[in-house]
């Protein structure tokens, strides 16, 4: 008998995350792999984790090391599904409309896009037949093929299709940079992907909305149509998520706004809200909240022009770091920034005079108006704009007592985030690529913040590469009535402005030193934590923060003495109340009311002038029935004062 010269496979270990150590045959695909290991997870894998790196399920294993699966519920795996799903979009949109030139499509939260150049727009109504051609290409499971290519071949294959934008961003790349495209049938993207191992891993999709788009976000460049889309496993998943984007549809601050009467935008200042007098009442109620929580925290409040001179910004690093994203003017001949940022301001103050290590910590607050050029593309209601205040501080303190001010600093935005009801989650953020100062100084101030979020035992997520370019910092992102997380507070460590601005103190010892500083937010912005209490709420504001907080409606002519003189009784326990006088049905008022949110209704009638009391009614509660006048104005005033 013959020997057989063939050599054994070789093997190589691979350890599967919950799943322990496997020898696998060389060549081996993870999703071939994942066929032996489990049939269940071989379904609803999307992609692997291969030694740290996010790779597709058909990523041939080579040599030890270790797999991590990754499905829907991972967030790297629901990306991975969405990146794919705005690939059969582009491919969909191909087979449809054969002059089409193709942007980009990444996934993004919930859901995915992709940017075309039409030769005629498409209109909404459009969006259904493409929804079809997506639902075909699922249905033939094309296989997603990873081609890794040179810079040659990638040009060419792009210029002969006849896609320029493909073509700017291959020429873009660095040299030396892999270069992979993915086909699936007859289409082929440039993709670093990974991606699903065929189409038909797609469940349930929907496409969205359609909207414009500069190329590559630069308002000189072609404008695009974009479209939005999502893609979930399941039907029902689906379905849940459109609900709440129609619940969002109808908490859109922007819409809320125009109704509740807060706020307007105008063409002749695009990106700079105008404040209505109802909203110029919950603004201040919040910045009256913040100056009291403020000053009990041992705070003093500063102000700072908002344009200084450029030198300024120079010495501080915005000149070199953030100099796109500001407004200039000249002045006597010189050139000035408009402040995109209130911190060289507060350098400026502490510089007036000798600081002795007694005087700190020296908490400096300021409701700074900033100034940042946002393109016009990215501008979205109050949540996005380009003048907004910020709840600035700037506080100076030894090195020993950075610990205590930052975790003095989330006492106090806990206190903040719970009146409002909010629940929240924190990161932390480390060095940037684009940043100054030293590796130790970085090290120093991350790890400061990082022993305070570990005492205090609370949980976070380092945020790698996200901090200023100055220092590392610690995010609030809070959740709201539907789910949606949002960064609001930060606290951020800065050993770097001290020393740009040669900031110095008398320490004990008679000599100059160095201060420690922290800039920091509780709201952030008011016009985004604006933006977010009004769909948080619903518009419907709590009583404290309500523009209207009551409003007395007498039934007839005959009441209207005695509606005066509650309304009267109100306004003295300055609580904010109108009368509708007007010549119409009771029910109709009450409505109009319960539109505008207002927290109570007074209703007077014959009955309620003899008894000396009001028929109340709440927005939410309904009819609470007649309640003498006195124990109604007791309970307003204590539901305000208590911010319940």
């Amino acid at each position: 008998m013959a020997e057989s010269n063939e050599l054994p496979a070789k093997k190589i270990v691979i350890q599967f995350k919950d799943w322990g150590s496997r020898e696998i045959t060389v060549g081996t695909t993870i999703l071939e792999a994942l066929g032996e290991l489990s049939p269940k997870l071989k379904k609803e894998a999307l992609a692997a984790r291969l030694n740290g790196k996010i790779v597709d399920l058909n990523t041939p294993l080579q040599e030890d090391g270790s797999v991590d699966i990754l499905t829907f519920d991972d967030p790297e795996g629901a990306e991975v599904y969405r990146h794919t799903a705005s690939h059969v979009l582009a491919q969909a949109v191909k087979r449809l409309y054969g002059n089409v030139r193709l942007g980009i499509g990444p996934p993004i939260s919930n859901g995915f896009y992709y940017d075309f150049d039409f030769a005629t727009p498409i209109s909404p109504e459009d969006l259904e037949k493409i929804e079809e051609q997506v639902k075909q290409i699922i249905k033939e499971d094309l296989p997603l093929q990873r081609l890794e290519v040179s810079r040659e071949e990638a040009l060419k294959t792009f210029q002969e299709l006849g896609e320029p934008f493909k073509v700017e961003l291959i020429t873009d790349l660095p040299e030396g940079a892999t270069i992979s495209c993915y086909r699936q049938g007859e289409f082929i993207d440039l993709c670093a992907g990974p991606h699903l191992p065929s189409t038909g891993k797609l469940g349930s999709f929907k496409l969205l909305n359609l909207a414009g788009a500069y190329w590559r976000g630069n308002e000189r460049n072609p404008m695009l149509q974009r479209i939005y889309g999502t893609a979930f496993p399941r039907k029902e998943m689906l379905e849940e998520y459109l609900h709440l984007l129609e619940e969002a549809r109808k908490r859109d601050h922007r819409k809320l706004g125009r109704e509740l009467d807060l706020f307007s935008f105008h063409e002749e200042a695009p990106g700079f809200p105008f404040y209505h007098p109802r909203g110029i009442i919950v603004r201040r109620e919040l910045e009256k909240f913040w100056r009291e929580e403020h000053q009990k925290a041992g705070y003093q409040e500063v102000e700072t022009p908002i344009i200084l001179n450029r030198s300024l910004w120079e010495q501080s690093g915005h000149w070199e770091h953030y100099r796109e994203d500001m407004y200039f003017t000249k002045i006597d001949g010189q050139d000035y920034a408009i402040k995109p940022m209130n911190c060289p301001g507060s350098m400026l103050i502490y510089r007036t005079g000798m600081r002795s290590y007694r005087d700190f910590p020296l908490r400096i607050a300021e409701m700074g108006l900033v100034h940042r050029h946002e393109k016009s593309g990215t501008l979205h209601g109050l949540m996005r704009v380009r003048c907004f205040t910020q709840d600035d501080a700037h506080i100076f303190m030894l090195p020993e007592q950075i610990e205590d001010e930052v975790a003095g600093i989330i006492e106090l935005v806990d206190r903040f985030y719970r009146v409002f009801g909010f629940n929240y989650h924190v990161e932390l953020s480390t060095r940037p690529e684009k940043s100054m100062g030293s590796d130790e100084m970085w090290e120093k101030a991350t790890s400061a913040l990082q022993s305070v979020l570990e005492k205090r035992g609370m949980p976070y997520k380092i945020n790698e590469g996200d901090g200023a370019f100055y220092g590392p910092k610690i995010d609030f992102h809070l959740q709201d009535s539907l789910g949606r997380t949002w960064q609001c507070g930060t606290i951020q460590l800065d050993f770097q402005m001290p020393e740009k601005f040669d900031l110095s103190y008398i320490g004990p010892d008679g000599q100059k030193h160095r201060p420690a500083m922290i800039h920091r937010v509780v709201y952030g912005s008011m016009e985004r934590f604006l933006a977010l209490l009004i769909e948080h709420y619903a518009g419907a504001f709590p009583l404290w923060l309500a523009p209207v907080q009551a409003v007395v409606i007498p039934i007839t002519d005959r009441q209207h003495a005695y509606a005066l003189e509650i309304k009267d009784m109100l306004r003295n326990k300055k609580v904010r109340v109108e009368m509708d006088d007007r010549n119409e049905k009771v029910g109709y008022k009450i409505r109009e009311a319960q539109v505008q949110k207002i927290p109570y209704m007074l209703v007077i009638g014959d009955k309620e002038v003899a008894a000396r009391s009001v028929a109340v009614r709440h927005r939410e509660q309904g009819d609470l029935g007649a309640v003498p006048l006195e124990s109604f104005l007791a309970k307003i005033k204590e539901e305000i004062d208590e911010k319940k």
